[in-house]
């Protein structure tokens, strides 16, 4: 028997490349691949980084998908399908969309996959796949196959997973939705073992909400710190109340935290159900010890709450300048179905498309809703310049200098290569056409 495996990508511009920061290891097909019985064979393409062979010799192909490769990853699904070949579907999108999902496929998976991935194959070998196997909350107690990489280019840092699962419960978010606000913890074990087998010197540590369990956190912290690595990963703004925290995160190499900030308008964090983030006191003196710990903060914001307009996403600029963050994401709000977020906007009757992720002619970087205090372009082009201008030459230098002082040297070299990337692709990113012009070079 044979497998492939392919990962959808979001689209390109017609004769463009592919947006090169978007090009991470696909960890979750390293998943299936260690889940899959030695005995089978498999193939992954990735269509970030190459053409997919629509006339590859195969028993089965699985694709992941999520909301933004959707579209794409129901043309690729029936171009196999119109050859006999079954699909099987799954990822974050396929479990919150399992109606829409199975009319493009002929099996899906809910959930995480560890607990039916084998009797899915075994059934795929008898021929009777299931229309849909549950796989509710998996315990994910396998090492990742990289094997599967091989040969494959991918942004130089290794991807390990510690968590799943967040105990916040945020209206956008569809994370927490699936895993009812709770947070699961992976086996240190497990965690240390995947460090020690990668080539990598950088890793980013995949996770929801890396310090949502303090105990868990710590006891990690103190587990990887004699494995001399650096790392990223994701947290909150609550980390800053915890001295013995940031202290243990130091020392095992962190570096840089993604610090979800969403907005600094009070009303707009009470709406989206995130008002701990102001309820933590006084911002800048918690931003002032992270940093003082020595670890660079990539802070995300979000726009297009109710009371957001250019005004806020200007407070957002200037806050981020004066703190010259390591680096800093200015996103517009997306309504991600099953979200409570999509039926709000729904119910109002403020939204441009009904699904924006199959609609023709959506494009990366549109509003699919109506704000209330600015128009959809409107927005849209406030992100883009705040973008713009958080990566000038004059800002990215100002950070840089700020960054020496914090973290790493060997880090110093990275802050320029991802900051001046990540300028670059600021307009390269705007109206990118969602699942359109992935069958042709170059990649």
């Amino acid at each position: 028997m044979k497998i492939t495996f392919i990962l959808p990508a979001i689209g390109k511009k017609q004769g463009k490349k592919y947006i090169g920061t978007w090009k991470m290891e696909p960890l979750t097909v390293a998943v299936l691949k260690a889940l899959t019985p030695w005995d089978v064979q498999t193939e992954l393409f990735d269509d970030r980084i190459e053409l997919i062979d629509y006339n590859t010799k195969t028993d089965l192909v699985c694709i992941t998908v999520e909301t933004y490769t959707a579209k794409r990853s129901y043309q690729i699904a029936a171009r196999f399908r119109e050859r006999g070949i079954p699909v099987v579907m799954g990822g974050y999108h396929a479990t919150i969309c399992p109606e829409e999902t199975e009319n493009y496929c002929d099996s899906v998976i809910v959930g995480n996959a560890e607990g039916v991935w084998r009797q899915m194959l075994a059934d795929a070998g008898n021929r009777r796949l299931q229309k849909r196997y549950a796989g509710g909350i998996g315990t994910y107690s396998v090492r990742p196959d990289k094997s599967i990489f091989t040969g494959k280019k991918y942004l130089p840092v290794s991807l390990v997973e510690t968590g799943r699962g967040c105990n916040h419960s945020c209206e956008f978010c569809s994370i927490s939705r699936f895993y009812d606000s709770r947070y699961h913890a992976r086996g240190h074990e497990l965690i240390e073992s995947d460090i020690k087998a990668s080539p990598y010197k950088y890793f980013f540590l995949v996770d929801d909400n890396l310090v949502a369990n303090r105990k868990n956190a710590l006891e990690l912290f103190r587990r990887i710190e004699p494995l001399k690595i650096k790392w990223a990963g994701q947290g909150t703004l609550s980390m800053a109340k915890d001295p013995e925290l940031l202290r243990a995160m130091k020392k095992s190499g962190c570096e840089i935290i993604l610090i979800g900030f969403e907005s600094l308008d009070n009303a707009n964090l009470k709406q989206m159900n995130k008002s701990f983030n102001y309820a933590l006191g006084e911002r800048d003196e918690l931003v002032k010890r992270v940093h003082d710990a020595g670890i660079g903060i990539y802070a995300t914001f979000v726009f297009g709450y109710d009371n957001d307009d250019e005004k806020t996403v200007e407070q957002a600029l200037r806050f981020s300048k004066k703190h010259n963050f390591y680096t800093a994401a200015f996103n517009h709000l997306l309504p991600f179905p099953n979200t409570r977020l999509y039926d709000r906007l729904k119910e109002e009757n403020r939204l441009i498309y009904d699904k924006w992720w199959l609609a023709d002619g959506y494009n990366y970087g549109e509003l699919s809703f109506v704000p209330k205090k600015i128009s959809p372009k409107g927005l849209s082009k406030a992100c883009r310049d705040a973008r713009k201008e958080f990566s000038s030459f004059g800002t990215v230098m100002s950070r840089g200098f700020a960054s020496l002082g914090r973290t790493s040297p060997l880090l110093w070299g990275l802050f320029w290569g991802m900051n001046l990337r990540i300028g670059g692709e600021v307009d390269q990113k705007m109206n990118v056409p969602i699942g359109e012009n992935l069958d042709e070079l170059p990649k």
